[in-house]
């Protein structure tokens, strides 16, 4: 291997380090914003203080996430502009724009709004934070637009022309560049995915409650509220799924016949692989379990509909199965799995045992994670079977990759690798232990959250016994 070689390897495990590590972040805040939108809606109109002291407790978590999701994000700009320069130069007329209108919309959105938010919840009238917290949700949404519109382009790319320099450039109204065909597809399939990363998230904190015995209306609430998403949701988004596969197939068939671990054609109906070992070398799909025909009943809704395998695309142009074989696998599988748990929160619901069911509980504890799991093997199988390109049938990523050494890019994701378990850890150890506790009546907000001094909080330096006086020294005697 030359050092371009491992130069270009190392700057893709970099990237695909850090940009695994932060879309935990928003695939979660996304999803939670708008749940913390449901609360404060179902408070200011029912006038139940269940559903503020759930809107504090998920708040504060929220800011955390919030924070680090921004954070971790701004490394994603200093690796374009180093390790992948030549494609930011080269596909900057047009990626460029659309990034900066997630900048200018929903970014600036989220900032003019976040402190309100976050702070203002007995400084502003009760509308106006309402009204905060529907524009930080709605930003949120609104950053994932324009993200995902920049990735599709690089999947499906149209509207573009390239100039005397090499780079690509709009020579089509903007609105098609955006709604590229992918787009649509990829955007509800992504929101889906973070509102049932969070539902997962907030039931599997209601189930640990649960199985403590904590069994206050705020635990109760935000079970039975988690249960309802993934009842609802993991159907649709299984619905979805199946609508972007079959756009997938159309403008990326290597992908989909990488993921189906197809590398013979199958002019009579291609079988559906449960279970195999795929071999790119050998070309093979080896202890392959398989049904047969169902790939093509699936993919194309005809049992006898013909596909095509990896063999008749050349093996330079030809995607890894190796990988998003089994990365798709696991998306899938997680996601049946989350319709089962919806399925038995119904079941649980109807037999009136959705608090007191241990087993469901201990289901939807282990569920906890899933979300974020999934969403990471989804864009693993998304990005991975895009290989060897970077914007698809155009440019080949490793003509995208800056002239930096080998040993520079090493020592950088070295440092990103450290940084990155230390903060990114202790953030998230922390918003367990918010976790931890669970939601109760008097729920404290960010800006009436104890700040910890030297040791000191204010409820531990402040204190008053049980008659009333107050424990402080009587400062001015002190002063005599």
């Amino acid at each position: 291997m030359t050092d371009g070689d491992t130069a270009l390897l190392l700057a893709r495990i970099q990237f695909a380090f850090t940009i695994s590590f932060h879309f935990i972040f928003p695939a979660f805040s996304i999803g939670l914003a708008s749940y913390l939108a449901v609360l404060e809606a179902l408070w200011l109109k029912t006038g139940r203080e269940v559903f503020l002291n759930l809107f504090k407790y998920w708040l504060k978590i929220f800011a955390i996430a919030f924070a680090m999701g921004v954070v971790s994000g701004l490394v994603m700009t200093y690796q374009f502009g180093t390790n992948w320069s030549v494609f930011s130069d080269r596909a900057g007329p047009i990626i460029g724009p659309l990034m900066a209108y997630e900048v200018l919309t929903a970014f600036f959105l989220e900032a003019g709004f976040l402190g309100v938010m976050l702070f203002g919840l007995d400084r502003v009238g009760k509308k106006l934070h309402f009204l905060a917290t529907c524009m930080v949700a709605v930003g949120t949404a609104i950053s994932a637009f324009w993200i995902l519109s920049v990735n599709s382009w690089m999947h499906t790319p149209v509207g573009w022309a390239l100039n005397a320099q090499g780079q690509f450039v709009p020579a089509a109204p903007w609105i098609e560049i955006i709604f590229n065909p992918s787009f649509p597809y990829r955007l509800v399939h992504t929101v889906i995915a973070a509102y049932l990363t969070t539902a997962l998230v907030v039931g599997g904190v209601g189930a640990w409650h649960l199985l403590r015995g904590q069994k206050n209306e705020g635990v109760r609430t935000m079970f039975s509220m988690a249960m309802w998403m993934a009842a609802i949701v993991a159907p649709i988004q299984i619905v979805v799924g199946d609508f972007h596969g079959l756009n997938t197939l159309e403008h990326q068939p290597a992908k989909v016949m990488a993921m189906e671990g197809h590398y013979e054609n199958h002019p009579d109906g291609a079988p559906l692989a449960l279970f195999g070992i795929p071999d790119d070398d050998e070309e093979r799909l080896k202890y392959a379990l398989e049904i047969p025909k169902l790939s093509s009943l699936i993919l194309k809704h005809e049992l006898d509909a013909p596909m095509q395998g990896l063999k008749s695309i050349p093996k330079a142009e030809r995607p890894p199965a190796e990988i998003i074989f089994w990365s798709f696998r696991v998306m899938v599988g997680l996601g049946f799995l989350m319709l089962g748990l919806g399925l038995w929160s119904l079941l649980a619901r109807f037999r009136k045992r959705l608090f007191d069911w241990t087993w469901l509980h201990r289901f939807a504890l282990a569920m906890g994670p899933a979300g974020f799991v999934a969403v990471i093997a989804g864009w693993i199988t998304t990005e991975v079977g895009r290989q060897p390109w970077v914007i698809y049938g155009l440019m080949r990523t490793a003509e995208a990759r800056a002239p930096i050494a080998a040993p520079a890019v090493a020592t950088s994701l070295a440092v990103f690798v450290i940084v990155y378990f230390i903060v990114f850890g202790i953030g998230t150890l922390y918003i367990l232990r918010l976790m931890h506790h669970a939601p109760h009546h008097g729920e404290t907000s960010p800006a009436q959250a104890p700040i910890r001094t030297a040791g000191i909080t204010p409820s531990t330096s402040m204190r008053r016994p049980p008659g009333g006086a107050d424990e402080r020294p009587d400062l001015t005697e002190e002063a005599q």
